[in-house]
């Protein structure tokens, strides 16, 4: 797999450009397909394999985010220096593979490591796919395009919601494993064959003798400058709340709403994923929009969102009457991926090219330790605390409270503002 491999030596055609954000979208929902599923399968694994919520939330973030993020900083040094379309391409085969074999765990710790199996593959996809895309588009239609990469997450929502509930009402939740997992084999192989590596901004430089210090250094650099520091912990902070609840919505639903699975994936669906990703895509675009009149848009329309829906967020959990939950869960949702295509698209502009799949990289592995992997675990851990004295309205104070590190999380987006304007000033 050499750094030339496949590599075009001219700038690619729109078309070209497109069809590689295409693929590289569908394997990303393709990634959270097999990520989500787990949660709208949640109760149902636990009815069978008699799991507490605190084991439940082990297996939805924990047991997927820990090898998941560790292993993204070597995989993206790798791609810093080689073929980013192979990487991805054998990432995604490896993930679906383990996503199938989910469906045959025994007991907890066989389905953990099915878990840990499918975060081990995961590793491969983000970092050299936000590298890829950099590489591709200019600055000014980067925010747009990082858009379209962040609704792949929306995407990935309708499918495993809808499927996975659907499935386990009907056959169980162990042919669900089977029948998300099976297709993302054959996206890996469309990667391989149809996709060409992009021309790199600059020449990569040669392995690092010592990774720790290479890794250490380049997350050095991104606490050095103001506004990239504030990004990377209000992404943390937003993405703890954001995971920490959205992998329960399905138990919350199911649990406290009396919904179905398939109603409670059909509900997920059309709201996560249709709603999400429109408002995932119009996030990008507004700050791009606005960031030509003020680049400070790009962090402070963020921080602005995040407070404005924070008591609608609290309403929604206390809320009883299941179609009124309904509506405000898709206000929430339009709103919750404002964060994300501005995160990773500043990230990548802030820092130098050849350090950009690296600092998805340590980006993803703050945002994913502390959000994915610590997220769902402590809401699993506060649920089995408040439902010892509140029943089954101990999942729903334990949701309450996550979501109040929206504040804290926006906060940082808005200092992020202050500094902006200077730290892209000396990228130039």
């Amino acid at each position: 797999m050499s750094t030339s491999d496949s590599a075009t030596s001219s700038p690619p055609s729109n078309a070209v450009r497109n069809y590689t954000l295409a693929v590289i979208v569908l394997i990303y929902a393709s990634s959270h397909v097999d990520r989500q599923i787990v949660s709208i399968l949640a109760e149902s694994i636990k009815q069978d394999l008699l799991l507490s919520d605190s084991q439940l939330g082990f297996l939805i973030g924990l047991s997927f985010a820990l090898f998941y993020a560790t292993l993204g900083i070597p995989i993206a040094i790798l791609a810093d220096r080689y073929s980013r379309r192979n990487i991805i391409a054998i990432s995604v085969i490896v993930w679906s593979g383990m996503t199938a074999l989910s469906g045959l765990a025994a007991n907890f710790f066989q389905l953990a490591l099915a878990r840990i199996g499918v975060g081990i593959g995961e590793a491969g996809s983000s970092p050299p796919s936000h590298s890829m895309i950099a590489d591709l588009y200019p600055l000014e239609k980067r925010g747009a395009a990082m858009g379209i990469y962040a609704a792949g997450i929306n995407l990935g929502v309708l499918i495993g919601f809808l499927v996975g509930g659907f499935i386990d009402e009907w056959y169980g939740w162990r042919m669900a494993f089977f029948i998300v997992g099976v297709p993302g084999i054959f996206l890996g192989l469309l990667m391989f064959l149809t996709v060409r590596e992009p021309m790199r901004s600059s020449p990569p430089k040669p392995l690092p003798k010592n990774l720790f210090k290479e890794v250490w250094n380049t997350f050095v650099l991104m606490m050095s400058i103001p506004s990239l520091r504030h990004i990377v912990i209000g992404c943390t902070l937003v993405v703890f709340v954001g995971y920490g609840t959205t992998y329960w919505n399905g138990v919350f639903f199911r649990r406290l709403h009396g919904l179905s699975p398939s109603e409670t994936g059909v509900l997920l669906a059309l709201i996560g994923g249709i709603i999400g990703g429109v408002g995932t895509f119009f996030g990008g675009w507004l700050a791009d929009r606005l960031a030509q009149r003020d680049q400070r848009a790009y962090v402070w329309l963020t921080a602005a969102v995040k407070i404005l829906i924070a008591p609608f967020v609290a309403w929604f959990y206390f809320e009883t009457d299941t179609r009124i939950a309904a509506y405000l869960l898709a206000f929430i949702a339009f709103f919750g991926g404002f964060y994300l295509s501005v995160s990773f698209a500043m990230t990548q502009t802030l820092l130098p090219p050849a350090s950009r799949a690296l600092g998805a990289a340590i980006l993803l592995f703050c945002i994913n330790i502390i959000g994915l992997g610590l997220g769902p675990f402590v809401v699993g851990i506060l649920s089995d605390f408040f439902s010892a004295e509140h029943g089954a309205d101990g999942l729903r104070y334990a949701l309450v409270i996550v979501t109040l590190l929206n504040i804290w999380g926006s906060y940082h987006y808005y200092l992020a503002g202050r500094s902006l304007r200077a730290d892209l000033e000396a990228v130039k």
